[in-house]
């Protein structure tokens, strides 16, 4: 329980309280980011201490796991972002950037594992019977009704807000004139005149303008489609439901209908569907294993 608390924790901190700003400038921010951190860590703590050791020995169940958590995690961003710099990252190296990504939340949470073994007593025996669970053996320990649904919000943060900034990663910066293309419209321009009390429109003069309209993209629905649709995959994968994934990269295939003649749009589209797609049957097969069996 207090592994997946503090997994959760650690998510919430780093997705859902971060920033756009503070992840541009995180150097910067990182006291702000480390303050979340804490908090959120703090709380998580607070509960377990109390609950099992009726917040007795605090510096061993309370003081000790919070600052190795909080340093630990400073000194894994902070060395991170001094690599990324040193080796001169670009946002042209996608790849890069998103393997510094998954290595940094997988330090992360071993450091958090790490804080369980050391200060609370998990046991790494523990851990090895949920790994066996993955892999499907039956003797494996079952997830109790508290930790399932923990486990679940786990998964649902990894869908929504994480594989978003995975796809994100994976993408690239997409051009502005693809990313905020939302259709165009013209307007005639013809010159009139009134003659005898009559207008006549003079066709030898015309001219014909272009507007391009263009949407916000920090107000981008497709971000939100892409969260629902994720959570339908996953969810049509626990149940076994595999056949109607293909409506849902249907429904997404008509709905851009238009913009798949451009085949810049068409190789993104198909690019971030396709992650998407995987991010959730992936998800959701490790839900069914912890959860189902």
């Amino acid at each position: 329980m207090l592994l997946l608390l503090l997994i959760i924790a650690h998510l919430i901190a780093d997705f859902w309280l971060q920033t756009d700003e503070m992840v541009k400038n995180k150097l910067k921010r990182i006291k702000r980011h480390l303050l979340h951190h804490f908090f959120t860590t703090a709380l998580v703590l607070t509960i377990f201490w109390g609950y099992y050791y009726q917040f007795s020995n605090m510096v061993g169940y309370f003081i000790l796991p919070l600052c190795f958590i909080i340093v630990t995690h400073f000194i894994i961003d902070v060395t991170k972002i001094k690599l990324l710099d040193t080796i001169k990252v670009t946002n042209e190296d996608n790849l890069r950037k998103l393997g510094f990504f998954l290595l940094d939340q997988v330090l992360h949470i071993i450091m958090l594992i790490i804080t369980g073994m050391t200060f609370f007593h998990l046991k790494a025996s523990t851990l090895q019977k949920w790994l066996l669970q993955l892999l499907g053996e039956n003797d494996a320990i079952r997830l109790n009704t508290i930790n399932a649904l923990l486990f679940i919000l786990i998964i649902y943060i990894l869908a929504t807000s994480v594989s978003g900034h995975i796809i994100k990663l994976i993408l690239g910066s997409l051009p502005s004139q693809l990313a905020n293309f939302e259709g165009q419209f013209s307007l005639k321009n013809k010159l009139t005149e009134v003659e005898n009390g009559k207008t006549r429109v003079k066709h030898d003069f015309s001219g014909e303008y272009h507007y391009i309209t263009y949407a916000n993209p920090l107000l981008s629905r497709g971000k939100l489609i892409g969260y629902i649709e994720r959570l339908l995959v996953i969810l049509l994968t626990t149940v076994g439901a595999y056949p109607a994934i293909a409506f849902i990269v249907t429904a997404k295939s008509i709905a851009r209908f238009k913009q798949l003649d451009d085949r810049n749009w068409a190789e993104y589209f198909l690019l971030g569907t396709l992650s998407s797609m995987f991010l959730g049957t992936l998800l959701g097969f490790l839900l069914k294993l912890m959860i189902i069996g």
